[in-house]
């Protein structure tokens, strides 16, 4: 039985009220070779080796397909696409714009960087009509002692030391919550001395430091 969390949400508004949202719990993750079993296990006139042929074969056209642009819809599954953005990114190279004199990327500069994907209605309601939830505890927000110039503060100097931070190293460094540290990362966080910016996504996020330069005259 799959459980839920009742998780509070941060009053960006100063409103005076607190305000929930309900998320799943998560559970284990399967393997490959688990998800293979259980596919089995309610069709066993396919033998497991079937199955797993036809999830690569599966994965591999879904990846041709995608890569020459094309989206693709699964029924009782979904749709996909691919996105785009930078090539091996590093600190100080930005998207171009449209505006004159700016520096153009070329096809080489970008490639596929993630893929979108959209559920079927179907497949909504196929999870909705198995899941039976149950209580699964409360997630409240911790306030962080510090003020927010001074937990960027702390961030520059972690990073000054160790080079790089993930999202989990700020909310241990500034006493915060998981979901509370990414959504105060989630922009780039402007020091007196420094700016802590980040590449890569979700749980492959990695925050780094640009160090502001001082011009002399």
């Amino acid at each position: 039985m799959a459980k839920y969390i009742k998780k509070e949400m941060p009053d960006v508004h100063k409103t005076g009220t607190t305000k929930v949202y309900y998320r799943m719990q998560r559970g284990e993750t399967l393997t490959f070779g688990e998800f293979i079993h259980q596919c089995h296990f309610y069709h066993q006139l396919c033998t497991p080796a079937t199955i797993q042929a036809v999830m690569i074969a599966v994965c591999e056209q879904l990846a041709t397909e995608l890569a020459k642009g094309n989206n693709v819809k699964i029924d009782g599954l979904g749709t996909f696409h691919a996105k785009l953005g930078l090539n091996n990114f590093t600190p100080g190279r930005v998207m171009d714009t449209f505006e004159e004199g700016t520096v153009k990327r070329n096809a080489a500069s970008l490639g596929v960087t993630g893929v979108g994907y959209k559920a079927d209605k179907e497949f909504v309601k196929n999870i909705a009509g198995k899941c039976k939830l149950e209580r699964g505890g409360e997630d409240r927000l911790r306030k962080s002692k510090y003020t927010m110039a001074e937990r960027i503060e702390r961030g520059i100097r972690f990073l000054r030391k160790e080079g790089f931070m993930h999202v989990k190293d700020y909310a241990r460094l500034n006493g915060l919550s998981y979901s509370t540290a990414y959504r105060e990362l989630d922009h780039d966080l402007v020091g007196e001395s420094a700016v802590i910016t980040s590449r890569g996504s979700k749980s492959a996020r990695i925050f780094y430091l640009v160090e502001k330069t001082t011009v002399t005259t």
